[in-house]
């Protein structure tokens, strides 16, 4: 498949220059090849219920990292709107086998259980998006970058969390944006986030997670969907100037042909039953995943 649109920002504090990135990209395949072990070590990885306080409740999320005694480097993951479920575990698990240990939480903890859509969700049903949209209100900026800063602590209280190492921070759909409001929220902690066809990374709102960027250390990827791309085209753009002003290293690159929420393997089928998941970028976008934590999380 012919390269899609990349923007790279790099700086002299903390450079991630174009050679670096090719290392990136070198280890991003070895990672692919590997991605078959990796499943199949995804059994080697301890699952498990956890409790985490924050200043507004308490968020009920799952903790997944290896088996055995050790401390490896954090991960918070931020499902996307459909919330906690098998779908996000699964990612939990497959990242854990790799050397991480990981926390993902109920983002909706504040108004709901999961399952969330015990019956399933559908693009198309009013009576659905009308449900997420009420779940949604409580999230205001203020509020995940509370919650960013309690799952942060969660996990440097975790005996199973590399303490000297950074935190990473990935997000799908609405978890995109929380990832750059945690990084925010403890930006002496999270060292690497990704954003998967993340909504809302860029407004015309004075709390746009973009204009978080100033306060925030981390290397960044951010992987955006074709059609994202589509309706908002100055989008990666802004995210581009923002990273450069800041002197911070950002690769931001447009998946070609992926719907929104190409990356989760339960997504619904979109307008017309057409299938959203897309495998083969799925697991490109997942390399490109590895290879920043490889570099960073240490």
């Amino acid at each position: 498949m012919k390269d899609d649109t990349d923007l790279t920002g790099t700086n002299d504090k903390a450079s991630l220059s174009r050679r670096e990135f090719a290392a990136l990209s070198v280890a991003a395949g070895i990672a692919v090849a590997a991605g078959g072990s990796a499943r199949a070590a995804a059994a080697e990885v301890t699952d498990s219920d956890v409790q985490i306080k924050t200043p507004d409740g308490v968020c009920d999320a799952a903790l997944v990292h290896p088996r055995g005694k050790g401390a490896w480097p954090g991960v918070i993951l931020f499902p996307d709107a459909l919330g906690l479920r098998p779908a996000m575990r699964d990612m939990a698990k497959r990242l854990a086998a790799d050397g991480y240990t990981v926390v993902v939480p109920n983002p909706f903890y504040r108004s709901a259980k999961p399952p969330i859509f015990a019956s399933g969700f559908s693009f198309q049903n009013k009576d659905d998006l009308a449900k997420l949209g009420e779940l949604r209100k409580p999230l205001t900026s203020e509020a995940v970058m509370r919650d960013g800063a309690a799952l942060v602590a969660f996990l440097d209280s975790q005996p199973a969390v590399k303490k000297s190492a950074k935190i990473g921070v990935q997000g799908y759909c609405m978890g995109g944006p929380m990832t750059l409001q945690t990084a925010a929220a403890a930006p002496n902690r999270i060292g690497a986030g990704a954003s998967f066809h993340g909504g809302g990374l860029v407004t015309d709102k004075p709390d746009s997670p973009h204009l978080l960027v100033p306060k925030i250390k981390a290397r960044y990827y951010f992987a955006i969907a074709a059609n994202d791309d589509e309706r908002q085209p100055d989008a990666k753009t802004v995210l581009d100037a923002a990273f450069h002003a800041a002197n911070l290293p950002a690769k931001i690159e447009v998946y070609q042909g992926c719907l929104h929420g190409w990356c989760v393997k339960d997504m619904p089928a979109g307008e017309g039953g057409k299938p959203i998941y897309n495998e083969a970028q799925a697991e490109r976008a997942w390399s490109e995943l590895l290879a920043l934590y490889k570099q960073t999380l240490i």
